[in-house]
């Protein structure tokens, strides 16, 4: 007899299960996506022990007939696909046919569902992969699936799960997560003894932000908005070897760009508040995750990472989500355009806003986009708040400390965001103006940013163009600038202003080839490690653009004959150490913009103003003047904020002003 034997419909679709049913936000996450497809507007959510025990889900969507509901636990079972050809152009969440079928193989699944047209409705149970009852019930439109005891028939994988509050963390963490990105739809959440979100249906993604997680995170965002036509990208071709039969150049429609993005101020430990959607499909993809380290590189520390929400539109045959069983991951057609895009989107998203950060904001942190504890959101201005929680606010589940918002403090609260036109290659911010639009195309390569920004930012949100109107009032302990205008008090944190000032300098001038240097009477020997000198081949083009003439003077030794104006001495020493120590990994992974821009960072800081010193009052003039010109006065290269607004309002309020 063989031994190779066809595995029964229950085994394959167990096999499937551990592919697509992880735990119960997996589950979720299936159920969530169909309902969506299926274009319900009202979503409800029950989950109990985690989910565990009970997993229910009820919408309102279009529903199914008796015929439809059966096929719908069939592998591979589907409506919305027909050909091979339609994987290339996928416009739904859900589309394999493999969520229903893999779910009713590890747990007790009973199925409600009747569509607008149907007078009767269909109700099914099913256990472990085992049709048991199917019969007609009289049923409201729309779809109610109950997941009960999950894994009770597979169980080395329910011991696999987190604790109950783990599991519903994740869940919770999951229904946000489509929450933001349906602002249109009314999405709850309950577990067994308490609601954790309440999200009537609002006008669009900013109302959504503000709804859920309040007017102080949604205040330390930036609105982001670009586009740009695939037809017209100027992407290049590759070669004709590397083309291969089945190359083709990009067809026309847009790529899009909207949300919001955290200023410098506000920083997060991991990546867990970065929320990018493609097509309204979740997704935590390498490429784009890189794109937002590049955007914020030299903005905050690289340890850092920022808050982000945004929401990538293109044509569904750019972009390929049939590569992951979870369907988590993408694969772009144009990996490297989509990269510099929304790298430079963002980039130029700081770069114009310029955000202040103020004083008390430095002080205390802001709330995360996943966590567990409860914050009573007060109803938003113009929204009806009969829509509400019955206690006058919006339960939501969100992050940090739990806290209160007055109604009287949403007033006059502006809560527009980015409206996309009809008229291609350039959005607005209505209300606002502020526009973005695409001058020229980004490729591969390219150093300069291709988003241009015109306007200014809402009145709301503080910036640092008014630096240039400072009068400076002196120093405290010789090492921060007390300056003032208009708009309150500010304190500037001398060393990394200038600091800041130095950096952009060194790579305007690495750039053109016009480094200043300065040559050294006597050549500076600066003893290294073997380890070091290797470095230092490696990296030994790049010093001398920057203005160092260097060569090893015997095995272990670096003879300096030049460097760069203003670094000199012990502080000479020190950036050279610094810049050589880089670990053989790190060389592998860091591409040349990366490598100039940490040259160029930590020249920039070793040459700086030091904290302690004394300076004349034009030096302090010059300092702040310099420091307005600036692409990026928010952040030292390294991350540390440069300067503090303690603003009038606030001053006031400590009084007992207002």
């Amino acid at each position: 007899m063989g031994k190779i034997r066809v595995l029964s419909d229950q085994v394959a679709n167990q096999i499937a299960a551990g592919e697509v049913v992880e735990r119960p936000a997996s589950v979720v996450k299936e159920l969530l996506e169909n309902s969506l497809d299926a274009g319900a507007t009202r979503i409800r959510l029950e989950i109990e022990a985690g989910g565990r025990k009970l997993i229910r889900i009820v919408d309102n969507g279009h529903g199914m007939g008796r015929d439809d509901a059966l096929l719908a636990f069939e592998r591979h079972a589907t409506s919305k696909l027909r050909s091979s050809d339609d994987l290339l152009s996928i416009s739904t969440l859900g589309f394999r046919g493999e969520a229903l079928p893999s779910i009713a193989s590890v747990a007790r699944v009973s199925l409600e569902t009747r569509a607008v047209e149907d007078e009767v409705g269909t109700m099914l149970e099913i256990a472990g992969g085992n049709l048991l009852r199917v019969e007609d019930a009289g049923l409201p439109a729309g779809t109610t699936i109950a997941v009960r005891d999950l894994f009770f028939n597979t169980p080395a994988r329910r011991k696999f799960l987190r604790s109950e509050q783990t599991e519903l963390g994740h869940v919770a963490a999951l229904v946000t997560h489509y929450a933001l990105a349906h602002p249109d739809k009314h999405f709850e959440l309950h577990s067994s003894t308490q609601s954790l979100l309440v999200a009537p249906a609002v006008a669009n993604a900013g109302e959504r932000l503000y709804q859920i997680f309040g007017r102080e995170t949604f205040e330390s965002l930036i609105p982001v908005a670009a586009e740009l036509d695939f037809s017209r990208a100027g992407l290049p071709e590759p070669p004709p070897w590397k083309r291969g039969e089945d190359y083709e150049a990009p067809e026309p429609g847009f790529i899009r760009l909207t949300g919001f993005v955290s200023k410098p101020e506000l920083q997060k430990l991991n990546r867990n508040s970065i929320y990018v959607f493609v097509n309204g499909r979740l997704i935590r993809d390498r490429l784009i995750l890189h794109a937002f380290t590049e955007a914020y590189r030299n903005i905050i520390p690289p340890t850092s990472y920022p808050v982000v929400l945004l929401f990538l539109e293109m044509p569904p045959q750019e972009v390929d989500v049939n590569v992951h069983p979870a369907k988590t991951e993408v694969r772009f057609r144009q990996g490297s355009f989509v990269h510099d895009f929304v790298r430079d989107a963002v980039r130029t998203a700081q770069m114009n806003a310029r955000p202040a950060a103020s004083f008390f904001a430095a002080l205390n942190s802001v709330p995360t986009l996943a966590s567990s504890l409860l914050v009573d959101v007060s109803p938003l201005p113009g929204v009806d708040p009969a829509v509400f929680a019955p206690n006058g606010g919006l339960q939501a589940l969100v992050a940090g400390s739990e806290s209160f918002i007055e109604p009287q403090d949403t007033a006059s609260f502006d809560l527009r965001a980015p409206v996309v036109p009809a008229s291609p290659g350039r959005l607005s911010f209505e209300g606002s103006g502020m526009s973005v639009g695409y001058d020229r195309p980004s490729v591969e390569g390219a150093e300069s940013s291709v988003v241009a920004v015109s306007g200014g930012t809402s009145e709301h949100q503080p910036t640092l163009n008014s630096l240039a109107t400072l009068k400076p009032l002196g120093q405290l302990r010789d090492s921060f600038i007390l300056a003032t205008n208009e708009e309150g008090l500010w304190i500037v944190d001398q060393h990394v202003a200038h600091e800041r000032i130095l950096f952009e300098k060194i790579l305007r001038e690495r750039k053109v080839e016009q480094v200043q240097r300065q040559r050294l009477l006597m050549p500076v020997l600066v003893e290294l490690l073997p380890e070091q000198m290797v470095t230092f081949a490696a990296i030994a083009e790049e010093l001398e653009r920057n203005g160092f003439e260097a060569e090893p003077f015997g095995p272990r030794t670096l003879a300096v004959k030049a460097t760069p104006v203003g670094l000199e001495g012990r502080e000479l020493e020190r950036m050279l150490e610094e810049v050589l120590a880089v670990t053989e990994r790190e060389q592998q992974v860091e591409n040349e913009e990366a490598r100039r821009t940490r040259i160029a960072a930590s020249i920039a800081c070793h040459a700086a103003i030091k904290i302690n010193m004394p300076l004349e009052p034009a030096k302090i003039d010059w300092l702040l003047t310099e420091l307005g010109k600036t692409e990026h006065p928010t952040s030292c290269p390294h991350g540390r904020p440069i300067a503090l607004r303690y603003s009038l309002k606030d001053i006031q309020r400590a009084f007992q002003r207002i």
